[in-house]
């Protein structure tokens, strides 16, 4: 799966991830590959991200995430 962070003045993250945990506006959901198509709202909180290094977690205070063929993208 491939997963970018953006925000208007740059990229927090770019990267081939084996999860990724999102704090939803209705709660924490989580995308794993081959997840289902899908745009939701996200709340202020923090997005865990899986990858081969690791799992790191990066503040959001909120934004837009769409999820489409193995593909995040999440806008804040």
């Amino acid at each position: 799966m491939y997963l970018d962070i953006i925000t208007p003045d740059k990229v927090l993250f770019s990267g081939e991830v084996s999860a990724v945990q999102l704090p939803g506006a209705q709660g924490s959901f989580e995308v794993l590959n081959g997840h289902a198509a899908l745009i939701s709202s996200l709340e202020e909180g923090k997005i865990r991200v899986k990858d081969s290094a690791g799992t790191q977690f990066i503040e959001v205070t909120g934004g837009i995430v769409e999820v489409l063929k193995n593909t995040i993208i999440v806008l804040t």
